[in-house]
Order: structure tokens, then C-alpha cells, then sequence
């Protein structure tokens, strides 16, 4: 029996014509997802009543550039992109070509500019004027690239993924602010203490989730920062619940000089220079800046010890490394110990900084935040994870200087609100650029006769 098939022309829709339609359905879902949120505002009168504000101006905006962006994605830079990996792949293999000087040297152009940083950003704005950016750029980001590394270590190279690495944090912060109010106790005694007493409740994390993987891990870990952020508000009588500590002592200089104007010992009364608040934030930051150093040594040079390679090994294959030999137990326990560790230590810098800690400062939020910063990073990179921090928080941070928004938008746009929208936006731009991270690539620790850096590609996805 014959069969009749009546030729039809396939129509393919050109880039353009597919771009017009992929930016009108971006445009629709755009205005479906923010008319509640940006179209219509509730704010009080002066009659104390609550009144609906509507904003269909900015709602316009918001979509319009929604769509336009779609527009210009899909019909012409991702074309682009498609040609110009097209012509890669055509291309005859390139010879491998020396590394320029800016890559050679990158890590110590990097430690030269963060040696140097408060030092220009005074010549540039004068005391006074450095605090700002000595504080809320240098010392707030340099917190959250060695909360990073601390739990790198535990995702990173053992793999195993930790959603509560926030309780370690207060873990720290709370030692120091609890021993140091009531004991008198220095900063220089108290932070390897709560580094100590953080690794212990590492250990005691890792006990109960020897036996779990992924999900469960995750789920474990969660449920581990959610028990020690309601204990810290439910224990009154010792962390004073949601009021929180205050009149946290500061850090001396090893107890030869105070940042306390009331002492004999003023920094100020010891060098004979004038007074300024900004010493104390200086000091700080060169302070949080050798811890990093420090963590990042460390990290180093477990990496490179056995205990590194079981962790490394861990992290690929956990049924591998038991037929190896391998105590897995022993190899988890100490991933979550050191990397708690380091945790304590930033938890401790962070309410000396602050001179206040409570409860609200460590919710999961800021378990998610660093989570994000090593996943954005590269797993195992210590070089992508501090710019992951810097793009992020930095990013983040510099919001809140960029007034002329309001002219666009109006005098009510606080852009600093919308940080959290952006900062979701980034990952998922980035996520889909590099899903491996900043860093796709990482040095193995063991090599023949030459070290290089193993593709993204030739690793697991997700695992550096």
C-alpha cells in the first residue's frame, strides 16, 4: 500500500524573529513575577492609615529592559557566541603559548594591592574618609573569603556539603563575646579558644552524618545551624536571647597599645600622633587580612599532606577511597574540624569588630551567601573563591553609593534593597556562563615531573 507524503516547507525562524518572541514571552513573565512587588507599593499616610502606592512607571521600566535584554541575548549575542565557538573548534590547535606576566605573578600582585590598599585609600580620602572604604569593602569581603576558604575546605576538597557552616560562626562569635564580657578574657586567648570550641562542635557535627551523602548530608547540616541559632535565642540567661551581647571589648595591639581613648595606653598617647577612629579599622583589617593568609597556608599545606589526598579522595569516589584503605571516618572529622575551625576564628574577629553580636547574624542566609561564594568561585580554588567574595559582597556593597539611580527611578529607590535581586541574578548569569565557576580548573597535589592544571571538563560537574 502506497503511502502519499505531501512535501512541506520547514520554516525556520530567523534569530531576529525568534529573539522578537522570546522577549515578548520574557517581557509577559517579567510583569506577572514583579507587578505585586514593584508595580504596587503599601506605605502609611499621615493619618497613620495604610495606603496602596502604585509605581506602573518603574514596573514599565523593569519589564521593558526585561525584554530588551532577552532581545539582544538571543538574536544577537548568542549567535555570536555559537559563531565564534564554531570558528574555535575550526581553528588548527594553537601552540601552547607562555603564560603572560600578570598571570605568573598573580598571586603576588594580588598580596601586594591588599597590603597596600588602606594605605592608598588613605592618601585618597584622608583618615576620616578611608573608613568607609577600609570597613564595609576591605574588612567586610575579607570576612566572607575566609568564611569561604573555612568552608571550602569541607566542600571543596572532601566533598561533603554542609548547609550549616553559619553555626560555626556563631559558634566563635559568641565564645568570644561571652568569655570576653564576663572574664575579661584578651582577643589574643580567646580566638584560638573559640576556633577550638568551634572545631569541637565540627567534630560533633560530623559524628551523627558519618554514614550520610548529598541530600541528607545537606539536609543534616541545615537542621545543625537552624538548632544552634534558636539555642543562642532560647538560652536567655546566658546569650541574653534576641537582645543579643553588647560592650564587647575591642582588640588590643598584643596588650602594648589600646584603640580605647580612655586608656593610658591610646594608641595615639603611645606614638604621639593625633587622634582618629580610623586606626582601629586599619588595624583591623590588616588583622582579618593575616587570618586569611593564615587560612589559605593551612589549606595549602593539608592539601599536599596525606590528609589532603584523602579528602580529595573522598571527594571523587567515597566507596574508592574505603577499598584504598582509607579511614573515611577519621577523613570526615577532621574536614569538618578544620574547616569549622577557621569558621570560629571569623566569628570571633567578627564580634570584636562589631562590639555586639545577636542571633539575626547568623541565619541561614549567610550560609547560603558563602555556599554561593565557593560555588561561584571553583570548588578547591582559593584564587576564584576571594574573587567570587570580591565581585559578590563588593558588588553588593557599592550599591549603596550609587544615588544617581534615584534620578532614573525616583527620589524613593533605595538600591541597596534590591541587592539580594542582583546578587540572585549574578549567579544565575553565571551559573550558565561558567558552571564550574570562575576557576573551572585545579592543580592536583600529586604530579609527574610536571605540574599542570586538570579542565573543568575532564572533572566531575560541580567538583572543581
Amino acid at each position: 500500500m502506497a503511502v502519499t507524503v505531501s512535501p512541506e516547507r520547514d520554516v525556520v525562524a530567523t534569530p531576529v524573529q525568534r529573539a522578537f518572541r522570546e522577549a515578548l514571552y520574557a517581557g509577559a513573565i517579567a510583569l506577572g513575577l514583579f507587578v505585586l512587588f514593584i508595580g504596587l507599593k503599601t506605605d502609611q499616610n499621615i493619618s497613620n492609615e495604610l495606603i496602596l502606592v502604585q509605581r506602573w512607571g518603574l514596573l514599565a521600566i523593569v519589564v521593558i529592559a526585561t525584554a530588551v535584554g532577552r532581545f539582544v541575548y538571543v538574536g544577537y549575542a548568542q549567535p555570536a557566541m555559537e559563531r565564534a565557538k564554531a570558528q574555535k573548534a575550526a581553528a588548527p590547535a594553537a601552540a601552547a603559548t607562555a603564560p603572560g606576566f600578570v598571570r605568573r605573578n598573580f598571586n603576588q600582585i594580588g598580596v601586594a594591592v591588599l597590603l597596600l590598599y588602606p594605605v592608598v585609600i588613605v592618601l585618597l580620602f584622608g583618615f576620616q574618609g578611608s573608613l568607609k572604604w577600609v570597613d564595609n569593602f576591605g574588612i567586610q569581603i575579607l570576612i566572607y573569603v575566609m568564611l569561604a576558604w573555612g568552608l571550602n575546605i569541607v566542600i571543596g576538597l572532601a566533598g561533603l556539603l554542609d548547609l550549616g557552616y553559619v553555626a560555626f560562626y556563631a559558634v566563635g562569635a559568641y565564645a568570644y563575646a561571652l568569655l570576653g564580657t564576663h572574664f575579661g578574657l584578651s582577643f589574643w586567648i580567646l580566638l584560638p579558644a573559640a576556633g577550638l570550641m568551634a572545631a569541637f562542635w565540627g567534630v560533633m557535627l560530623g559524628f551523627p552524618v558519618l554514614r550520610l551523602r548529598g541530600d541528607y548530608l545537606a539536609i543534616v547540616t541545615l537542621a545543625f545551624g537552624e538548632i544552634i541559632r534558636l539555642v543562642l535565642i532560647n538560652w536567655r540567661e546566658v546569650t541574653n536571647g534576641s537582645a543579643g551581647i553588647s560592650g564587647i571589648p575591642k582588640v588590643t595591639f598584643f596588650g602594648l597599645m589600646s584603640f580605647n581613648v580612655s586608656d593610658p595606653n591610646y594608641i595615639s598617647k603611645v606614638l604621639g600622633i593625633a587622634q582618629s577612629g580610623a586606626y582601629y579599622k586599619i588595624f583591623l583589617y590588616y588583622l582579618i587580612l593575616g587570618l586569611c593568609f593564615l587560612t589559605a597556608f593551612v589549606t595549602i599545606r593539608l592539601r599536599r599532606l596525606p590528609v589532603g589526598r584523602a579528602w580529595e579522595a573522598l571527594r571523587e569516589d567515597e566507596i574508592a577511597c574505603r577499598s584504598l584503605g582509607i579511614n573515611t571516618t577519621t577523613t570526615k572529622l577532621t574536614a569538618f574540624a578544620t574547616g569549622a575551625m577557621f569558621g570560629g576564628f571569623a566569628g570571633s574577629f567578627f564580634a570584636a569588630r562589631q562590639g555586639f553580636v545577636s542571633p539575626e547574624s547568623f541565619v541561614f542566609l549567610e550560609s547560603a551567601i558563602i555556599l554561593a561564594i565557593v560555588v561561584l568561585g571553583g570548588m578547591g580554588s582559593l584564587g576564584g573563591i576571594a574573587v567570587a567574595a570580591l565581585v559578590m559582597i563588593g558588588g553588593t556593597e557599592i550599591l549603596r553609593e550609587l544615588n544617581f539611580l534615584k534620578v532614573v527611578f525616583g527620589p524613593d529607590f533605595t538600591p541597596e534593597l534590591y541587592r539580594m535581586l542582583l546578587f540572585g541574578m549574578a549567579m544565575v548569569i553565571v551559573m550558565l556562563w561558567k558552571p564550574r565557576g570562575f576557576v573551572g580548573s585545579r592543580e592536583p597535589t600529586a604530579f609527574l615531573k610536571e605540574r599542570k592544571a586538570v579542565s573543568g571538563s575532564f572533572t566531575k560537574e560541580g567538583h572543581g
